[in-house]
């Protein structure tokens, strides 16, 4: 049993599997926070003068003929909006990453 474990811990270190969850998880939540602020925040305040004329209450309910393209709209900013925060992450992670290794080199001939 104790070999099973130990083989268990090693796998976890070698995939970074609780990293790997801990950014499913806060992608989720992230997720979240970005659909209510498209449909509860940025929808309404957008369309508000379109979903009266039309006597709607809520974007989603924008169809044609059967195609709610309401939604597809809300997916569309919703997508466009996490995109734009991967984008953002990534960058700042690059740059700290890029500043890391110039102070290595910078350190390094210093040393010399």
């Amino acid at each position: 049993m104790k070999k099973i474990l130990k083989e268990f811990s090693e796998f976890l270190k070698q995939y970074n599997v609780i990293g790997l969850a801990v950014a499913i998880i806060i992608g989720g939540k992230l997720n979240q926070l970005v659909s209510s602020l498209v449909n509860d925040l940025l929808m309404p305040i957008i369309f508000q003068p379109a979903l009266k004329a039309a006597h709607i209450t809520n974007f989603e309910e924008l169809n044609l003929k059967g195609i709610y393209y309401g939604k597809v709209l809300g997916s569309f900013i919703d997508f466009l909006i996490v995109a734009f925060l991967v984008f953002l992450l990534v960058r700042s992670l690059n740059k700290l990453k890029e500043t890391a290794s110039t102070a290595a080199k910078k350190v390094k001939k210093e040393e010399q």
